[in-house]
């Protein structure tokens, strides 16, 4: 006899309890493998960040910008844009970059003192080798056209010689010691630059920092001539006839120098100095570069940056263009770092044909148009202006409406005036070719920005082009007296929500301020709604103690004034007065100012709108607002404390709720005369508090979030971090009823619910909206809460509701009922999300207990208040006794049965999937009408379930809704926390990728959490700029409890510039003037080649002039030089110790590459030579056998001949 046991009592219930569960899991086919996922970075968008070196090809047209990060842009016509980065010890500033002119080839010096040579042949450029200088720094290069010498001038004065090609040393170096010789007795400090003679490449002029010029002759190895000049010299410049050149000096002068010993210039002027009172030259600031150009018409250009006077309030920034007697200024809004002449001509010994300057600004690149009188600037086809105000939020909208990117580019060509003062020449930057590929859908970042703007990015084919700005500025005047840590940037943009199908866009600001927009193709004129919402308690400073006690004040005094009372408030943001004039895209409906306790400003922390619900509701440091924007008063304004009720964790057990008595205040108007009853009330929060108590859900959960839990966290205020709206159950086990649910997660890793009770559409507008607090956490999870998402039975995201954007103008011309609709994933059924309604079909709970007493019973129920609404109700299914399915349509006017049970044995169920026609709000379920979903006898069908994944920084877990308990779970390492975590759809499947603090990028399966993608990405450090200290961020060994509150401030906002979207993209802000995209799909990754456009093209270099016969008897013309027999094996071996030369990472590929087809190449020349002898033996005999055949055809003839006359019997 079997002997019982408690455990094996236990172990019994168990197992039956548990087989369900692991079926039901395992009905969730998950098609995502670790072969869909690769980790890539595709493009990048933007201006470099800190630009340190320029470069450009004339013949391939192309633009190189290097900077100090070491990252190097190659830019050409639109859509030719490529990036690529120095790494190991060469990841640091790019001091110099020069083409290789029309070679496909660019060489880059770094701060490490390595030359690199990059190969541009390709789609991704590469390095292919590099030199790296041990014991002298490299401050400057030159390389002449045509030439495969490159000469390297060093901080010691010396110049070395390097081939391009196998980037060996040559053994022929100019010493500084023999370039001075007796003209100076100390060092004369680095060279400054290096340029040859245009019409004798055998001259070589040097510049040393300490002024002294030397003309070098490189046969001869000697100095021909020296000068020196008063001041340092900062660059040089050859006319294109070698006669003379000029120099820039640090006290703003340009000396020229004849090709002859002189001890003074030619001729020296300060071409921006000032003569004071005592007739002497005020002293002007550094000419950084100057440069000389010719045109064919005999012009000569001379351009130089800076020299501008040094005195107080004089202009500085400035581009100089001095032709003939004319002199032009023209004034930078940023920094000079570099420019560049670009000329017709790529030759210098001949008339260069400038047409246009290339300007490197600190935060800009500027094109000026040399052949338009006025010299106008180029208008820039690439997003450079990015950053016009610093990046303080993205999104980033993968799959969007097909109709949005066109909508936003019409009202962005109203809305924005054609700029002018622009050449009308085309941009002269034109190299590569690009070809348009763009995906299968649209792609939208929105960007926000400190002074409170937005632009609205088209995203797709690989490009980044502004489509629409938005100014949230025009709302607000300038605030006067501010006292906020963000008093600086009290417009900054802190979080963005767009709902692209109802076009409702939410944006929440530094100072608490949270405006709604709606969009318009036309353009209107009106007053903006303000809504005032002071957060209130009793006893502030307490509340977030151990043991708190305040009151709960239900009636929040809010304020609904228009914008013509905002001054009269006491807010530092004050809305504009009367009406605004609103052109065409998203124009203001409701402005939300919240203030905390004693006035004080708050930061809004989450934001979320539903616009089938008509509801908006954003979290804040202290607690829960929620917005009715269709009737535009205030639902609801909680303290995070009083959402848990009773069974608060923290012990903070509030007071009895009580209501604050308040005189009536009346909605003012600036016209009294339009003041109607509906506007004279007072609305107050509107909302019903029921404290409702859920289960202990979690097994492991316990009072203190950890062991390392410290008062520290007690104390510290707990904010609401993350919301979303969504069709859930009401109680657990109860799959009667999907009702309206906000889920909330809080900072301290608490999963808070409220339920949403809707009135009927018809009265939508007048009736309130019931909100009911239910009060305890449903779930805990260890951090603070970062996303939140809803999966179906299916494992697919659940589509979120929302009501489709109308044209109002169409609208009033044609009124027809917009189809209900709802936003689905690839693969929603309507059986995933149960039952999908109108959200007017009901507004009350007792339709939900009508339809519920008619389960079982066989017969039919009517919705009572329902029925006018309703279109169609579909009942099914046969839980045990078979019931049949049924079908039974129901009129606009009529009242439809609302269940269709089956009986038979067992409990009956009717299944009364119902979908409402008409009306312009749609819903995805039957909830918000309080008509049930789904009746079942438990939760065994697989089409109940609903899932949700709560992500925090610590955790991560998948949690059955109805069932209300916790299926699977992850958790990080004690070192780590997760920064950025999003739900994601992809093709085959749903999945969670989560940047971690480590810089380490994850990729989970959903439901199950099966790891599928670990790599290595982005270090956080590389995120720091975005920080408020800009040092760093806390070592995640620390990141304990206590000290991650620190680090928490940081992360937050490095979450606001990083984003994951559907499809496996995303995006963050490398720089604070770049964009950097990326992607986790593999099947992208393939195509992504597709989308670049191709860097280097064949193009045919102008041909060398030749040297002319009277040139080269009488002089003047353009003298060759054999750089081979002058640098080659003649000029002796290199010192090894100078530098070491690093072959690139491809290079011993492409030498096993090189020698693979060398030998291909030798097999088949040695097939050939065989296949030629095979030929010539062939042609030989052949050769022979004609001649033969000729010596037959001869004596045949001969024989012939002979015989011709004779008769028979003469033979």
């Amino acid at each position: 006899m079997k002997k019982f046991t408690f455990k094996g009592v236990l172990d019994g219930f168990r197992q039956s309890v548990q087989p369900q569960a692991i079926r039901q899991e395992q009905e969730i086919l998950e098609q995502l493998k670790a072969d869909h996922f690769t980790l890539k970075k595709t493009f990048r968008h933007g201006f470099p960040y800190s630009p340190t070196s320029f470069a450009f090809d004339p013949v391939q047209k192309l633009l190189a910008i290097g900077d100090k990060s070491g990252y190097i842009r190659i830019l050409g016509r639109p859509g030719v844009d490529a990036h690529a980065k120095h790494e190991g010890e060469s990841e640091c500033a790019v001091l110099f970059a020069q083409f290789l002119v029309n070679e496909g080839a660019l060489v880059t010096v770094t701060a490490d003192d390595t030359i690199h040579l990059w190969s541009i042949r390709q789609k991704t450029p590469l390095i292919v080798q590099s030199l790296k200088f041990q014991r002298e720094r490299v401050t400057c290069i030159h390389l002449p056209v045509g030439s495969k010498w490159l000469y390297v001038g060093t901080e010691k004065g010396n110049i070395h010689v390097v081939h391009i090609d196998t980037f060996a040393l040559s053994g022929y170096i100019i010493n500084w010691n023999k370039a001075i010789e007796v003209v100076r007795t100390s060092h004369p400090g680095a060279v400054i630059a290096l340029c040859d003679n245009p019409l004798d490449a055998n001259k070589l002029l040097i510049a040393f920092e300490c002024g002294l010029l030397v003309l070098w002759d490189l046969k001869l190895k000697g100095a021909e001539i020296r000068w020196q000049a008063a001041e340092a010299v900062k660059s040089l410049a050859w006319h294109y006839e070698g006669k003379y050149f000029v120099s820039s000096h640090t006290d703003g002068s340009i000396c020229s120098w004849p090709t002859k010993p002189q001890p003074k210039p030619q001729s020296q002027v300060c071409p921006h100095a000032k003569i004071n009172k005592e007739g002497n030259a005020e002293k002007c600031k550094p000419i950084y570069k100057v440069d000389l150009k010719s045109s064919a018409t005999g012009e000569t250009f001379t351009i130089f940056s800076g020299g501008m006077p040094s005195e107080k309030g004089s202009k500085s920034n400035c581009i100089t263009v001095m032709v003939g007697k004319t002199t032009t200024v023209l004034e930078m809004e940023h920094a000079v770092c570099d420019f560049i002449t670009l000329c017709e001509n790529p030759w210098p010994c001949e008339t260069q044909e400038p047409y246009a300057i290339a300007v490197l600004l600190q935060y800009d690149l500027v094109l000026i148009d040399l052949l338009t009188p006025g010299f106008p600037c180029f208008e820039s086809p690439y997003p450079m202006d990015l950053h016009e105000s610093p990046v303080t939020c993205c999104t980033y909208l993968t799959d969007c409406p097909s109709d949005l990117v066109p909508a936003f580019y019409s009202v962005g060509r109203t809305t924005t005036s054609k700029k002018t003062g622009f050449s009308e020449r085309e941009w002269p930057i034109s190299g590569g070719e690009w070809s348009p590929a763009s995906c299968s859908y649209s792609e939208i970042v929105i960007t926000g920005h400190q002074d409170g703007s937005l632009k609205f990015w088209d995203s797709g084919a690989g490009t980044l082009q502004i489509l629409y700005k938005l100014k949230t500025a025009k709302m607000f005047e300038k605030p006067r007296h501010v006292s906020h840590a963000d008093s600086d940037n009290p417009l900054a943009v802190h979080l963005i929500f767009l709902c692209s199908e109802s076009r409702r866009l939410c944006v929440a600001g530094a100072m608490g301020q949270v405006m709604l927009f709606k969009f318009r193709k036309v353009e209107s004129t009106s007053e903006v709604l303000v809504l005032e919402i002071p957060i209130l308690y009793e006893n502030f400073d307490d509340i977030y103690g151990t043991s708190p006690e305040c009151d709960f004040l239900t009636g929040h005094q809010v304020q609904k004034t228009e914008s013509s009372d905002s001054d009269k408030t006491e807010c530092t943001l004050k809305v504009r007065f009367g009406a605004q004039r609103k052109p065409p895209g998203f124009q203001s409906q409701l402005v939300c100012l919240t203030t905390g306790p004693n006035r004080r400003t708050v930061q809004v922390t989450s934001l979320c709108i539903n616009s089938s619900y008509g509801l908006m509701a954003y979290g804040t440091e202290y607690g829960l607002v929620i917005i009715d924007i269709i009737q535009k008063i205030c639902l609801l304004s909680v303290a995070c404390p009083d959402l848990y009720g009773a069974h608060d964790p923290y012990s903070r057990t509030p007071k009895s709720p009580k209501r604050i008595e308040s005189k009536e205040e009346q909605s003012r108007s600036p016209s009294s005369d339009q003041a109607t009853d509906a506007e004279e009330l007072q609305y107050n929060c509107l909302y019903v508090i029921v404290w409702k108590f859920f289960d202990k859900l979690d097994g492991t959960f316990s009072r203190s979030r950890s062991s390392s839990m410290s008062s520290i966290d007690m104390s510290s205020s707990e904010s609401v971090t993350c919301l979303a709206f969504i069709e859930s159950y009401a109680k657990r086990n109860d799959i009667l009823t999907l009702v309206p649910t906000l889920w909330i997660g809080t900072s301290f890793g608490s999963i808070l619910t409220l339920f949403i009770t809707m009135p009927e559409r018809d009265v939508r507008k007048s009736q309130p909206v019931l909100v009911t607090i239910n009060g305890g956490p449903v779930v805990r999870l260890k951090g603070s809460i970062t996303s939140m998402s809803f999966l179906d039975s299916y494992g697919s995201i659940i589509p979120y509701t929302f009501e489709p954007w109308r044209d109002e103008n169409r609208d009033k011309k044609d009124r027809t009922p917009t189809k209900s609709s709802s936003r689905t994933s690839p693969t929603f059924t309507p059986t995933t999300a149960n039952t999908i309604s109108n959200a007017s079909a009901a507004g009350s709970a007792a339709a939900a207990g009508s339809l519920g007493g008619s389960v079982g019973s066989g017969g039919a129920a009517a919705a009572a208040g329902s029925a006018a609404a309703i279109g169609n109700v579909v009942g099914g299914g046969a839980p045990s006794g078979g019931g049949a399915p049924g079908i039974a349509p129901g009129g606009s006017g009529s009242a439809a049965p609302s269940g269709i049970g089956g009986g038979g044995g067992g409990v009956g169920s009717g299944v009364g999937s119902i979908i409402g026609g008409g009306g312009g709000i749609s819903s995805s379920s039957a909830s918000s009408s309080g008509i049930s979903g789904s009746v079942s006898t438990g939760l065994e069908t697989l089409t109940d379930r609903q899932y949700i994944v709560i992500a925090s920084e610590k955790q991560t877990k998948v949690f059955d809704v109805a069932n209300q308990c916790c299926i699977n779970r992850i958790q990080l390492s004690e070192m780590d926390f997760a920064v950025k975590a999003e739900t994601i759809t992809m093709k085959d499947g749903t999945c969670l990728a989560t940047y971690l603090s480590n810089g380490h990028l994850m990729v989970h399966s959903l439901p199950s959490l099966k790891l599928l993608l670990d790599t290595d990405f982005l270090p956080l450090m590389e995120l720091s700029f975005q920080t408020k200290c800009k040092q760093g961020i806390v070592d995640p060994m620390l990141s304990i409890w206590g000290q991650q509150i620190i680090v928490h401030e940081d992360t937050t906002q490095i979450s606001k510039i990083f984003c994951f979207s559907h499809k496996g993209h995303g995006l963050y802000m490398a720089s604070p003037t770049e964009i950097q995209k990326f992607t986790i799909s593999s099947e992208f990754c393939q195509f992504i080649l597709e989308m670049m456009g191709e860097l280097y093209t064949v193009h045919e270099m102008p041909e060398q002039p030749k040297e002319g016969f009277f040139k080269g008897l009488f002089g003047g013309g353009a003298k060759q030089l054999d750089r081979e027999e002058l640098f080659g094996e003649q000029s002796g071996k290199a010192n090894r110790s100078v530098a070491r030369h690093i072959p690139g990472t491809n290079l011993d590929q492409m030498g096993q590459r090189a020698s693979t087809a060398a030998s291909e190449i030798s097999r088949a020349h040695q097939l050939a030579m065989e296949r030629g002898e095979k030929l010539n033996m062939l042609e030989e005999r052949a050769e022979r056998m004609s001649n033969t055949a000729q010596d037959f055809s001869g004596t045949a003839h001969q024989l012939m001949l002979k015989y011709k006359d004779k008769k028979w019997y003469q033979l």
